[in-house]
């Protein structure tokens, strides 16, 4: 009896294999080529530089990584009604536990674990003040005590409650969330994650001027990085800069930033710039933003809750 070799087969499995090579860089060693794509969002500009093998790639990893982006801010934006951030803001003092997406129980968990840790300097139920400050800057005049002090009431993070399987409980009437202190750091690092879906990596994401570095561009040992304090070369890292160059109130002597703090109700005075890196974008925007209402002294606790991470006071 003859035997037959059967090899079709194998032969499949070789063009089966050949045809998955391209969608693995990793199998390729095409040279990399550096590309800028720029996208409005959430209120400011998100920037990208990649590098990749063809622009082919590299144009839809950004396109795939800025509507992440815009798929955010319709879950956080405190301005739209139909946010999810609104809608579940419209529920405080029901009673009810809202289900929620997972970006949003993810920074509101982040954002309670800051909170805690800052002793209340970092605060997302800070709407109420917010608004308040945001109508004074738009006519240019000091809200008030009596407003302030109406608005401080409404305003507290131990009434935001975490319940299980990602339902959130607002226990007070006319709670405002404002996620304006962490939402862009976390958008930065879906947008990255994102790029990495398409197999890049050698990536930077600007978010207004907060980043989120990855590995350091082709023959290169770093990013070249404009901070505060001078020139940096870095990588596998976020940098959140947090401070009133562009946003404040000036009244009566005093330049009141944008940046308030829960507890008092007024927008700091110090007019410092505040630099913080950090493993993750969000964890850098949210701690820039607790360590701006702390002050320069104050922060040792908070930042050695967080280990790897570092934070900087500037005078402008």
């Amino acid at each position: 009896m003859k035997c037959r070799i059967r090899s079709k087969p194998l032969l499949r499995g070789i063009v089966c294999l050949t045809a998955l090579l391209p969608a693995f860089p990793c199998f390729s060693q095409a040279p990399l080529h550096r590309f800028e794509y720029r996208h409005p969002a959430m209120g400011t500009l998100f920037r990208i530089v990649c590098y990749a093998p063809d622009s082919l790639l590299a144009g839809r990893a950004a396109r795939a990584a800025f509507m992440t982006v815009d798929s955010l801010e319709m879950i956080f934006s405190d301005y739209r009604e139909d946010s999810e951030l609104s809608r579940l803001s419209a529920q405080s003092g029901s009673g009810r536990k809202v289900k929620v997406s997972a970006p949003l129980w993810d920074v509101l968990r982040l954002s309670k674990t800051i909170s805690r840790k800052s002793d209340g300097a970092f605060d997302v139920t800070i709407g109420p003040l917010s608004h308040l400050w945001r109508r004074s800057f738009r006519q240019n005049e000091f809200p008030g005590q009596d407003n302030i002090d109406a608005a401080k009431e409404r305003v507290n993070w131990r009434w935001l409650r975490l319940c299980r399987s990602n339902r959130v409980k607002l226990k007070r009437k006319n709670m405002r969330l404002d996620l304006g202190g962490i939402a862009k750091g976390y958008a930065l690092d879906k947008a990255m994650a994102r790029l990495n879906q398409f197999h890049i990596d050698r990536a930077l994401v600007d978010g207004g001027g907060d980043l989120l570095l990855g590995p350091a561009p082709p023959g290169q040992t770093g990013w070249d990085i404009a901070q505060p304090g001078g020139k940096a070369r870095l990588a596998g890292l976020s940098i959140a800069v947090s401070g009133d160059r562009y946003r404040y109130l000036e009244w009566e002597g005093k330049r009141y930033s944008h940046l308030i703090d829960p507890r008092t109700g007024i927008g700091v005075t110090h007019g410092l710039t505040v630099s913080v890196q950090a493993p993750t974008g969000a964890l850098a925007d949210a701690l820039a933003s607790a360590c701006s209402i702390l002050g320069p002294g104050r922060t040792d606790g908070l930042m050695q809750a967080f280990p790897g991470c570092s934070v900087s006071f500037r005078q402008k």
